[in-house]
Formats: structure tokens, C-alpha cells, sequence
């Protein structure tokens, strides 16, 4: 029997996401830097907790939210996702169900209006859930939701409801794990690449340069597809959908999605509704 290995759009055998939260001003600078080298990722937001408009901060605050004006403004067209990190960023697992369902369900509502879109994703906020928090945000219409869990390798997620990263950008291991994500020649199971982080930490820690860093080493490689997380997500659900026949040789791909995948050693592509043959 011939090996499969699921492969990213154009047959690329590496994936790179990134996944920031809050909703704080200095995200807008790091959607710069992003757009600069071809990164994607996903933004988690408080909708509930937005400033209020003419908000002014104090002097050497770091942690500085925006107002529903300036979230519009920053991420509507910048080419980036928009998920739900809850309404006002409570400890979810210290809530009961309803209110879990309550703080999800009107976050996830008032940022599909406000940026006319369908959200399904998320990031726990604190990073802190329990069985229970992941049954209440099912329920919610959420398919994936980020732990602040670092497993310091490339694994595709096995559980999406408890979304692991590979780093945060604070991570010591981060210039070796961005070398070996780049240099190594992977010819069984795919990389994915998910970093994350909050962006005021940036200039909390002095060091915009981690970033810069970061994507000019990372970005704009034609080996890497660059993705936000629901891509990623909706990409990986439509390969596992797909239907292979008794005798292995024979594949439907039911989704509405192109998959790629690698096939006794070749690169097999098959468009959405399509079913192909392969190999003698």
C-alpha cells in the first residue's frame, strides 16, 4: 500500500499561522509587520471590553485597548482573521455553562457584524478551560479554540478544541525552531508553525525586533503556505474528508476545497467534487 501524507495548497509540506489576542493598539503595527512579509494569523478579541471612544491613556501604559472604531479600522482590511477571545475575558472555567455560552455567543455575534463575516474561531482567554468550557463553546458554533499549550515541535493539531501552539514569540527556542521549520526537508507528515503571543509584550519587552526578525527570516518563502488559523482549520478538516476507494487507488474529494496530498512519493492534486484515479 502507498504511504498518504496530507500536503498544503500547491503541494507545499509546511504551514506558518500566527495568533494574537486582546485586540490592543500595538496590534496595528504588528499587522505592518506581518503584511510586510506575508504572514497571517488570526486577531482574538474582547468586544465587550472595547475603549471608549476619545479614550486617552496614561502615560507609559502598555496594555491599551482600542475602540470599536479603531478595531474596524485596523483589522477589516488587513487581510487577517478575527476570532473570539469572549466578551469581557473572563476565567470561563470559573463560570457556569450558560454564561460560558453567554460570554462566547454575543463576542462571536458582535464581531460577525461588526466585520460582516462568519466567525468560528477562538482563544481561551488566560488560557484556562475545563471539559465543561469546551462542551459550552461547541455549542456555541466555535470549531477551534488556542490553549496557551507549547508543544515546541510542528504536529498537526489533533484536537481542535484544544488548540496547542508551537511557541510564543517569548519562547528561548524560537531562532532554533524557525531553523529547523526552515532547513528541514520534511517527507512524511507536514509542519505547521503556529506562533502566539499579545503584541503589547513587544513594547513591554523593548523588542519589536523578535518580529521583524522573525518574518524576515520566515516570510515570503515559496515552500511555506501562510495562513490564518480558520484556513488552516477548514483546510485540513476538507483533506480529512476525503474518500478513497477499497483497492486505495481511487479518491473523491467531497469539500468545496482543492487538496493536495503526497501519494507513493508523487503529488496529488483534486479539485472540490472531484473523483481521480492514481497510479496503475
Amino acid at each position: 500500500m502507498a504511504s498518504i501524507f496530507l500536503r498544503f495548497p500547491g503541494g507545499r509540506a509546511k504551514a506558518l499561522t500566527l495568533s494574537y489576542d486582546d485586540g490592543v493598539e500595538q496590534d496595528a503595527r504588528l499587522i505592518k509587520i506581518m503584511n510586510k512579509y506575508g504572514l497571517k494569523g488570526t486577531f482574538n478579541l474582547n468586544s465587550g471590553v472595547y475603549a471608549e471612544e476619545g479614550t486617552i491613556y496614561p502615560e507609559g501604559q502598555i496594555h491599551r485597548r482600542m475602540t470599536e472604531k479603531q478595531v474596524t479600522e485596523v483589522y477589516k482590511n488587513s487581510g487577517q482573521e478575527v476570532a473570539v477571545h469572549s466578551l469581557t475575558h473572563p476565567f470561563l472555567e470559573q463560570l457556569p455553562s450558560n454564561l460560558v455560552i453567554k460570554e462566547v455567543m454575543k463576542d462571536r455575534e458582535n464581531l460577525e457584524r461588526q466585520f460582516n463575516t462568519i466567525v468560528r474561531g477562538m482563544a481561551y482567554p488566560y488560557g484556562t478551560f475545563d471539559d465543561n468550557v469546551v462542551a459550552a463553546i461547541k455549542a456555541c458554533g466555535i470549531v477551534y479554540a488556542r490553549t496557551v499549550i507549547s508543544t515546541n515541535d510542528f504536529r498537526i493539531p489533533g484536537d481542535w478544541m484544544r488548540l496547542t501552539a508551537t511557541c510564543h514569540h517569548k519562547s528561548p527556542e524560537l531562532e532554533n525552531l524557525s531553523k529547523r521549520f526552515v532547513e528541514d526537508e520534511v517527507t512524511h507528515s507536514p509542519y505547521l508553525f503556529y506562533l502566539w503571543g499579545h503584541s503589547y509584550e513587544f513594547e513591554a519587552d523593548g523588542n519589536w525586533n523578535v518580529i521583524e526578525d522573525f518574518g524576515k527570516y520566515i516570510g515570503k518563502r515559496e515552500d511555506i503556505w501562510y495562513a490564518t488559523n480558520i484556513e488552516i482549520y477548514e483546510y485540513i478538516e476538507a483533506y480529512n474528508r476525503l474518500i478513497f476507494s477499497s483497492y486505495g487507488k481511487k479518491v473523491k474529494n467531497p469539500s468545496s476545497i482543492k487538496i493536495w496530498f503526497e501519494y507513493d512519493e508523487k503529488i496529488i492534486e483534486i479539485d472540490a467534487g472531484e473523483i481521480i484515479e492514481m497510479g496503475n
